[in-house]
C-alpha cells in the first residue's frame, strides 16, 4: 500500500512539472488606452492555450502565459490587430481602429 501511495505521488509531481513545462511567458506591447481597451484586449487575447492575458494600462503591455504547442504569441498578435489595438508586428487596419469607441483612440 506504501508503495502505491508513493508510486501515485510519484506520478502526480511528474505530471505536474510536464504540465508547467509546457507553458510560456512572454510580455507585448499592445497599444490601447483605456479600461475599455483592457477588457478587449485581454477577452480577445484568452484563446484556447492561453492560461493568463493580461495588459497594464499605464505600460502597455500585455503578459501572456500559454501553451505554445496550442497557440503562437504571433497568432495572438493578430487578432489584437483584428479587433483595433497596434502589436509590434501588426497593425489595425484603418477601418477597424476608427471603428473604436473614442475614448479606445490611441493614434
Amino acid at each position: 500500500m506504501k508503495t502505491l501511495k508513493l508510486f501515485v505521488a510519484i506520478m502526480a509531481l511528474t505530471v505536474t512539472s510536464v504540465a508547467f513545462a509546457a507553458t510560456k511567458t512572454e510580455t507585448i506591447k499592445i497599444s490601447g488606452k483605456c479600461e475599455s481597451c483592457k477588457a478587449r484586449i485581454e477577452k480577445t487575447a484568452k484563446v484556447d492555450g492561453v492560461t493568463k492575458a493580461e495588459w497594464n494600462e499605464k505600460t502597455k503591455m500585455l503578459t501572456l502565459v500559454y501553451d505554445p504547442a496550442k497557440v503562437k504569441s504571433d497568432d495572438i498578435e493578430k487578432k489584437l490587430a483584428a479587433v483595433g489595438h497596434d502589436t509590434p508586428k501588426y497593425k489595425a487596419t484603418t477601418a477597424v481602429y476608427n471603428a473604436l469607441p473614442g475614448c479606445c483612440k490611441y493614434r
